[in-house]
């Protein structure tokens, strides 16, 4: 999961980044609401990890702005600020969750696992598919698909916004920030035909000179 991580305080970012990292992650680490806005023109991450507090601007009326624009990604607020009413506030501008500081890292992670699973798509999938989170495979009926962490990685990424086109670039950025090998032998190419293979040739559709989207219901990949 590629993770956008918006937090100026220097030792926390860094403690927040690792243990994502750790946890296999990908993490884009800025600390400016203008990095974070310029960044969000060209790449799609799965999660929001917002500060509210910040040296340009509020992250709470960031987000609200972003939202207005139709920005559907899950965003979870990070914040020093304990108010019950700024929980409603930051929950009425478009937070998923609300996490007051000082916060113990490990919760961190179970908050968002919890977030993406309230956000993610149900059913995404053509002639009975479905993924397993837990066991990170497909499954249509009593088969099980297994995939490698490469597979699963792109499938994983592209199923959480169906109908969304993904680059070349955006994918590959999201496999090297996960920690994941960009060899030769590995090409997003091959990752695609394995995926077609494994999972039926309807499942991605190629766009020619813009890159790949998660279609199973469209007619067969050009």
């Amino acid at each position: 999961m590629q993770i956008l991580l918006l937090e100026d305080d220097i030792d926390l970012g860094q403690a927040v980044a690792e243990h994502l990292e750790d946890a296999g992650h990908g993490v884009h680490w800025v600390k400016r609401l203008a990095h974070a806005a310029e960044w969000l023109q060209t790449h799609v991450p799965d999660l929001l990890l917002l500060d509210l507090g910040l040296p340009d601007g509020d992250g709470l009326a960031a987000l609200a702005r972003w939202r207005q624009t139709g920005m559907r990604l899950p965003a979870l607020v990070l914040t020093a600020r304990v108010q019950v009413a700024d929980r409603i506030a930051g929950l009425q501008a478009g937070a998923d969750d609300y996490l007051v500081k000082p916060f113990d890292l490990d919760e961190l992670l179970a908050r968002i696992e919890a977030v993406m699973r309230r956000s993610a798509p149900s059913a995404p999938a053509a002639d009975g598919l479905r993924l397993d989170a837990a066991r990170r495979c497909a499954l249509r009926g009593d088969e099980t698909i297994e995939l490698t962490a490469m597979e699963w990685a792109v499938l994983d990424r592209m199923t959480r916004h169906p109908g969304r086109v993904f680059s070349r670039a955006d994918l590959e950025d999201g496999l090297i920030d996960a920690g994941l090998s960009d060899s030769q032998s590995n090409s997003l190419e091959v990752i695609i035909s394995r995926l077609r293979k494994k999972l039926g040739t309807q499942t991605i559709r190629t766009l020619r000179g813009l890159g790949y989207r998660y279609a199973p219901e469209d007619e067969a990949p050009e």
